[in-house]
C-alpha cells in the first residue's frame, strides 16, 4: 500500500498484528519473519516528519527463532488477547519510586483520617444536635458533613446525567454544555451578589465572561468535535467495558470524596484550638492553628493525588480499549479491558503515580490561590484579590499544559508500558512532527468536558453557599468559613465529574495519538471515519501527514 505522503508504507504489511509505536525509533523496516527489526538500518521516506511512525519492534526472545504470535490469528484460530498484541518488552515496573511515594501518601492520609475521626467520634455529642444546634461554635461540625453529603449526591447525579446527555444527544451535547455552563455561572454570580457575597460573585462573573468569549470562538469547530465525540461513543457502545469502567470509577471517586469530606471536618473538630473543644484532650496530639493548617494542606494534597491517580488509571485503561479498536479492527483482541487495567496497576503504576503527582501539586497551588483570593475579597483588599487572581490564572495555564501532555503520554503508556518521562517526550515529539496538534486544537471535547465538570462544580458551590446561608451554623456566625466550604464543595463536584467523563475524553485522545503513530491505519481500516473527518475539517488531510 502506498503511503499518503508519497512513500511506500512500511507499517502493517501483516494486517493481523497492529501495535503502538517503537520505544526508541519511529523509522522502521518492514517486518521479517513476523517481527519488526528495531535494529535494522533506518531509511528516510521523504515526508516532513523525518521518519515513518510505525508499530513497535517485537524482536524474538534470545535463542528463540519461532514467532511470538500464534499463526492462527486471523486465520480461523482464536483471537489474540490484549497482552499478546500489545506486548511489553522486558517487563519492568517503571517509575517505581513514584509508586512507593504514592502508597506512603495514601498511608499518611489513612492515619490522619483514623486519628481525626476517632477524636470526632469521642466528642460527637458536642458536634451533633441537628443542622445548627451544635455546641461547637469554633470549627466545622456534623452540619458540614450533612452539607458535603448533599454535595456528593448532587455531584454524582449531575455527572451521571451529563454522561447520559452525551450518549443520547451527541450532536447537541456541545451546545447544551456551553449554554448551561454560561447560564448557571451567571445565575450563581447574580445570586451571590444579591446576598452581598461579593468575593464569590465577582469570581463567578469573571469565569462566566471568559466562558462566553471562549464558546463564541469555538462555534466553527463544533462539527469536527461532534464527529469525534460520536465516534468515541459508538466505539464505547460496541467494544470493551467503557461504561462499566466509568461507573466503577465514578463510584470509587464518590466514595473517596465522602471519606475526604468526613476527614476534613474531623480534622477541624479534633485540632481546632478552643477552650470549648474537648477533642484537644482526646487521642494523639494537641490542638493548634498551625497543626490544623498543616493537616488540611496534607489531606487536600493527598486527595488531589489520589483523585488524579484514579482518573489517570481509568484513562490508561480506556486507552487500551480504543487503541485495540484502532489498530486491530479486523481481528479484535480479547480481554482488552482486563489486560489494560492489569498493566495500569502493575508495570505502569509508578508512571501513572508520577504523572498524577505533577498535576496534584499544580492543583493544590490553584486551590490555595482560590481560597486566598476569596479571603482577600472578603477582607476588602482589592489589590491582594487582583494579585491572587492573576497568579491563579498563571497556574491554570500551567495546569492546562501539563494536562495536555499527560493525556497523550498516558495513551502511549497504555499500549507500550513505557516510563512516564520518555513516554511524554516521545508522544510530544510525535504529535508535533505529524502535525496532529492541529487536530487536537480543532477538537473541543476536552474543553467541553472541562466545562461540564465546571458546571457540576458551580452547582455544588451554589448548593453549599445556599445551605450555609439558610442553616446559619454557629461556627460560621461571622461568615469566615464560607469561602473554605464553598471552595471545597466546588473541588468535590469538579473532581467527581472529571472521573465520570474521563472515558469519553480518553477515547478521543487515543484516536488522535494512534493517528499520529500510523495514519495509514486510519485511512485503510477506518475509511468512513477518515472521509467524515475530511468533510467537516478538510485540513485533516495535511494535518496527519505534516
Amino acid at each position: 500500500m502506498s503511503g499518503a505522503y508519497g512513500g511506500e508504507a512500511t507499517s502493517y504489511n501483516n494486517p493481523q498484528y497492529r501495535l503502538p509505536p517503537p520505544p526508541n525509533s519511529y523509522q522502521m523496516q518492514p517486518p521479517q519473519n513476523g517481527y519488526y527489526n528495531n535494529n535494522a538500518p533506518q531509511q528516510p521516506n521523504g515526508h516532513n516528519g523525518g521518519g515513518q511512525y510505525a508499530p513497535p519492534a517485537n524482536p524474538p526472545p534470545q535463542n528463540q527463532a519461532e514467532p511470538k504470535f500464534n499463526d492462527n490469528y486471523g486465520a480461523g484460530g482464536p483471537p489474540p488477547t490484549f497482552d499478546e498484541v500489545f506486548q511489553v518488552q522486558k517487563p519492568k515496573w517503571n517509575d517505581l519510586w513514584a509508586g512507593i511515594l504514592f502508597l506512603i501518601t495514601c498511608a499518611g492520609f489513612v492515619a490522619i483520617s483514623a486519628i481525626s475521626i476517632q477524636g470526632y467520634a469521642a466528642t460527637r455529642r458536642e458536634n451533633g444536635g441537628g443542622l445548627n444546634g451544635q455546641a461547637n461554635n469554633f470549627g466545622l461540625t456534623t452540619h458540614t458533613i450533612y452539607l458535603f453529603l448533599w454535595v456528593l449526591i448532587t455531584a454524582i447525579t449531575l455527572s451521571h446525567g451529563y454522561i447520559w446527555l452525551a450518549r443520547m444527544f451527541t450532536k447537541q451535547f456541545i451546545w447544551i454544555t456551553g449554554i448551561l455552563n454560561i447560564v448557571f455561572g451567571l445565575a450563581t454570580a447574580i445570586y451571590m451578589l444579591t446576598q452581598k457575597y461579593y468575593s464569590g460573585g465577582i469570581v463567578f462573573i469573571i469565569f462566566s465572561v471568559f466562558m462566553i468569549f471562549a464558546f463564541i470562538s469555538w462555534i466553527p469547530r463544533i462539527p469536527f468535535s461532534a464527529l469525534m465525540l460520536k465516534t468515541a461513543i459508538d466505539v464505547s457502545k460496541n467494544y470493551g467495558h467503557v461504561y462499566a469502567v466509568s461507573a466503577i470509577g465514578g463510584f470509587l471517586g464518590t466514595a473517596f470524596a465522602a471519606w475526604y469530606s468526613v476527614t476534613l471536618v474531623a480534622v477541624y473538630v479534633k485540632y481546632e484550638p478552643s477552650t470549648n473543644n474537648p477533642s484537644c484532650n482526646q487521642g494523639a496530639g494537641g490542638c493548634g492553628s498551625g497543626k490544623v493548617i498543616g493537616l488540611i494542606v496534607f489531606i487536600t494534597f493527598a486527595s488531589y493525588w489520589i483523585s488524579e491517580w484514579l482518573k489517570n488509571t481509568i484513562h490508561t485503561t480506556i486507552s487500551g480499549v480504543y487503541g485495540s479498536w484502532y489498530f486491530n479492527s479486523r481481528n479484535l483482541p480479547t480481554k482488552v479491558t482486563r489486560g489494560a487495567l492489569r498493566r495500569s496497576l502493575t508495570y505502569s503504576f509508578g508512571s501513572i503515580s508520577l504523572g498524577s503527582l505533577v498535576v496534584a501539586i499544580i492543583n493544590m497551588l490553584r486551590q490555595v490561590c482560590s481560597i486566598a483570593q476569596q479571603q482577600s475579597a472578603a477582607d476588602g483588599n482589592i489589590v491582594s484579590t487582583i494579585l491572587w487572581c492573576i497568579l491563579g490564572c498563571l497556574i491554570g495555564l500551567l495546569d492546562w499544559a501539563v494536562q495536555f501532555i499527560n493525556r497523550y503520554a498516558f495513551s502511549h503508556i497504555a499500549l507500550y508500558g513505557k516510563a512516564y518521562i520518555p513516554a511524554a517526550k516521545d508522544t510530544w515529539k510525535m504529535i508535533k512532527d505529524r502535525g496532529i496538534d492541529a487536530l487536537i486544537n480543532e477538537c473541543l471535547i476536552g474543553p467541553v468536558l472541562s466545562m461540564g465538570a465546571t458546571f457540576v462544580g458551580y452547582a455544588c458551590a451554589l448548593l453549599s453557599y445556599v445551605y450555609m446561608v439558610f442553616t446559619h451554623p454557629a461556627y460560621n456566625s461571622g461568615g469566615g468559613f464560607t469561602p473554605v466550604v464553598v471552595a471545597f464543595s466546588f473541588l468535590i463536584g469538579l473532581q467527581i465529574c472529571n472521573i465520570f467523563t474521563t472515558p469519553l475524553s480518553s477515547g478521543i485522545d487515543t484516536i488522535f495519538v494512534a493517528s499520529a503513530w500510523d495514519p495509514d491505519v486510519l485511512m485503510r481500516d477506518h475509511p468512513d471515519l477518515y472521509n467524515q473527518m475530511v468533510q467537516v475539517y478538510p485540513h485533516v488531510q495535511q494535518a496527519i501527514h505534516a
